[in-house]
């Protein structure tokens, strides 16, 4: 049977490519060996329940009993229904004959059996009724201090929420210190993944693809099978899938997939929009702290992490663009406002590359007489809704888009380089070029700012690099300056874009 890529549901390695990730497994069973009862908890597509089915499966080969009950969308299910499953799925895989009519009676049931050695994986634990999740979990906690006397020796609760903070919530056994992490693939695990594909079949993804893969997905397992099916199913029979191959699926995914992970994430930032706009447009960091209810919410769905330095960033790269896209105002009608005006070949050299002195005069000349106030948006009851900050990105944005636009260009956010919070790479007929706009907050991070953006274009092999900081009116101007200069063998265009923070906004 031709294996594939799996986008739904756990894997099933004989149908499925599959990594076993036997570190994360032999953690799993010395958890179970040690008669602990832990929990698991990732965000979606993380390869939870793969990975608690392959764990089931090596603790059978040892001995186990394992019965794996999903409990997803029993959120609102009545107690009869919840008993129901859990006696039904409980006899199933242990040949127990359970005749229960309560939770704590199913868990005496279970302590009267002796001389067996069973393991209770309860999946999705967060979808069960959370009127009756106090009662479950107090009769684990019963069944957990008396496990050397009866055969229910772990019970291992998996789901997307930080469940160990429900456990506490119910005073159960659940503990920090037994709680089993499953991160995201390695670079090196996701080209193993890949490999999988190239030996079955003999078609081979070129190093970049798969360095591109890694790069935009965070090697979350989802994506990254995503992106690999959508690289296969496209090119059945190409021999090597390159990466204008990969430029085709990334677009997909950018600005054409409708994926219900995708959909899921969306929906969740926009209802933290404020943090959001912060995290995609302000360049303060912002300190990650868990009990913040809309960090811990964006944290367990996958959405942001926190560096070394314990600060804030985005997790993945595609939600990243997907979600800078997004909250962009598109139906303002600047775009058309520009346009009319908007001449891009005049903006180029006899060599075809771009006049930034004369296209960035434009775009001064169209906000001195627009302002930013077209980029802000509102509510219903006409009360806005975005940072300051956000109107000059979009304005800038939607200024170079047009001119773009015009002569076939390509604006794109590349994560190979590393790119901070608001730059930019565009493409115009062959050239490449580094744009990084920024507010002028100090002197020393308008200073830093250059630097930066030196590293991000030696990165990327650029020689050039366009340097865009909108400043206050009230700012010194001795503190600031426009003009060319050469920074760690990179020329650094700097641009002023000057601001009245009472007018414009």
């Amino acid at each position: 049977m031709k294996r594939y890529f799996n986008t739904s549901g756990p894997n099933n390695p004989k149908e499925h490519y599959t990594l076993y990730r036997e570190h994360l497994l032999e953690k799993g069973k010395k958890l179970v060996f040690n008669q602990r009862y832990f929990t698991i908890w990732a965000p979606r597509q993380s390869g939870k329940s793969t990975y608690s089915r392959l764990l089931a499966k090596e603790l059978e080969k040892e001995g186990y009993s394992v019965a794996h009950i999903n409990f997803e969308n029993y959120r609102t299910e009545s107690f009869d229904n919840i008993l129901k499953r859990l006696i039904r799925e409980s006899n199933k895989f242990w040949n127990t004959n359970f005749t229960s009519t309560s939770i704590p009676s199913y868990f005496f049931e279970l302590e009267n059996i002796q001389n067996r050695n069973f393991v209770l994986i309860i999946d999705e634990v967060e979808g069960i009724n959370p009127d009756y999740l106090g009662t479950f979990l107090h009769s684990i906690r019963n069944a957990y201090h008396s496990r050397d006397s009866h055969s229910l020796k772990s019970v291992i609760l998996v789901g997307v929420s930080n469940i160990t903070g429900i456990m506490q919530d119910h005073a159960s056994p659940f503990n920090i210190s037994d709680e089993l992490n499953i991160p995201y693939f390695s670079n090196e695990e996701t080209v193993e993944l890949l490999t999988q594909h190239e030996t079955e079949t003999g078609q081979v993804f070129e190093q970049d693809v798969k360095s591109k893969i890694s790069e935009i997905t965070a090697n979350q397992p989802g994506l990254v099978n995503g992106f690999a099916k959508q690289l296969v199913d496209r090119n059945p029979n190409k021999a090597i899938i390159g990466v204008e191959d990969y430029e085709i699926v990334e677009d997909w995914y950018l600005n054409k997939a409708i994926d219900k992970n995708i959909a899921n994430i969306l929906k969740i930032a926009k209802q933290y929009r404020n943090l959001m706009e912060k995290l995609l447009f302000k360049e303060n960091p912002i300190p990650f702290k868990i009990d913040d209810p809309s960090i811990e919410k964006l944290y367990v769905n996958g959405l942001i992490t926190y560096d070394e330095n314990n600060y804030i960033v985005f997790w993945v790269p595609l939600y990243k663009k997907r979600l800078h896209d997004a909250l962009y105002p598109y139906s303002n009608g600047e775009g058309e406002k520009i346009a009319s005006n908007m001449l891009s070949s005049s903006y180029l050299m006899e060599d075809r590359t771009i006049n930034f002195d004369k296209l960035i005069d434009a775009y001064k000349s169209h906000i001195k007489l627009r302002s930013f106030r077209p980029f802000r948006e509102k509510d219903e009851k006409g009360r806005y809704i975005s940072i300051p900050e956000a109107a000059m990105i979009y304005s800038f944005e939607t200024f170079i888009s047009i001119f773009l636009r015009e002569i076939e260009g390509r604006l794109y956010r590349e994560s190979y380089v590393s790119l901070g919070n608001t730059d930019i790479i565009i493409n115009v007929l062959g050239h490449e070029y580094i744009i990084e706009t920024k507010k002028y907050y100090s002197p020393g991070n308008f200073q830093k700012g250059k630097k930066q953006l030196a590293y991000y274009c030696n990165r990327a092999d650029l020689k050039e690099g366009v340097y865009i900081v909108f400043v206050d009116t009230s700012v010194n101007p001795d503190f600031v300056s426009e003009g060319s200069e050469e920074i760690e063998d990179v020329l650094i265009r700097t641009y002023l874009i000057w601001y009245d923070e009472e007018k414009d906004f």
